[in-house]
């Protein structure tokens, strides 16, 4: 038996600094402020603070202003020239324009058209696309092309569908030719609806998308509890699936009312809101960049544009923040 007569090293004491020289202290970092260089903190200043001061600039400080000119008449020439005038501008809006009330009415209609038939069409279509049929890629990326391109081009598009010598609808039907043709764009009983059908086009895939994502939230064993109590494809649908869609429909619904009253590029490139397709968008461009420029009374009809849109946004707001708490 042998044993181990290895003497072990005692630990070799920190050299001692030289006599009158100061100690060297190391600073360790602290924290992620610590981390970042000066370069770095300037970096992140700039990334964040340059959208802020563009956001605050040409959103908040715009709308406040749009908001304060509403209350005075200025024709957009020089500072000096503003006058104070208080609710001129909305009693002269109420009382005495005639294109305001038929604005109010065609945003109405245009809401209206939106909520019935391409939101319905685009649930149909969200509902046939999640049973995994083949090609559903390719029919999911043919129905929201609409919603990629601009609005103005869809209105160029539209145009020459409309057109009423060369247009695809005309040539169909046969008037196309000379005491036949139909005027779609020019004609105050057809312009407007025909300008929906062009809205209702792109609408259908944004909501068949806003559709398709809620329809992938659905819990698939209610499906099949479903299937097990003899409840056939319709039943389910109405029964199961759609009552769980209840948040999906309230952003559909807020949705389609932002849509409605801020539409403008379409009714702007067919005829820029003359003969029968007047619009609250519209009538505050006129009012604005138009040939007699009346800044004041067009940002009154934009304030009333805000205060439409704010009883639909608020409300919708509260309730989400609501939501999130009890979560």
């Amino acid at each position: 038996m042998t044993t181990d007569t290895t003497p072990t090293k005692s630990p070799e004491a920190a050299p001692e600094p030289p006599s009158g020289a100061a100690p060297v202290t190391r600073r360790v970092p602290q924290g992620h402020a610590r981390l970042l260089t000066r370069r770095d903190r300037l970096t992140l200043g700039l990334m964040a603070g340059l959208p802020t001061i563009l956001h605050v600039a040409l959103v908040w400080v715009t709308a406040l202003a749009s908001i304060l000119l509403a209350f005075t008449s200025w024709n957009g020439i020089g500072f000096d020239s503003i006058q104070w005038v208080g609710l001129e501008n909305f009693k002269e809006l109420f009382t005495n324009n005639p294109q305001f009330w038929p604005a109010v009415e065609h945003n109405v209609i245009w809401f209206v058209v939106l909520i019935c038939i391409p939101t319905p069409l685009g649930l149909f279509l969200a509902v046939q696309l999640d049973k995994k049929i083949r090609f559903s890629r390719v029919y999911q990326t043919a129905f929201f092309l609409p919603v990629v391109l601009s609005m103005a081009v869809i209105g160029f598009v539209w145009q020459l569908v409309y057109n009423p010598d060369t247009g695809l609808i005309n040539s169909l039907i046969g008037a196309n030719q000379p005491g036949h043709y139909i005027d779609w764009i020019g004609d105050p009983d057809l312009n407007l609806w025909a300008i929906l059908i062009a809205a209702s086009w792109r609408h259908t895939g944004y909501m068949m998308i806003l559709y398709l994502a809620g329809l992938k939230g659905v819990d698939p064993s209610l499906r099949e509890a479903s299937a097990l109590d003899g409840a056939n494809e319709w039943q389910t649908f109405k029964n199961v699936i759609f009552p769980t869609l209840r948040p999906t429909n309230t952003v559909v619904l807020v949705v389609t009312i932002i849509e409605a009253l801020r539409a403008f590029d379409l009714v702007f490139v067919f005829n820029k809101g003359a003969e029968g397709t007047e619009l609250l968008s519209i009538l505050v461009t006129n009012n604005i960049i138009g040939e007699s420029s009346r800044i004041g009374y067009g940002s009154a009809i934009a304030v009333v544009l805000l205060l439409i849109s704010l009883v639909v946004i608020i409300p919708y707001l509260v309730s989400t923040f609501r939501k999130e708490r009890r979560a």
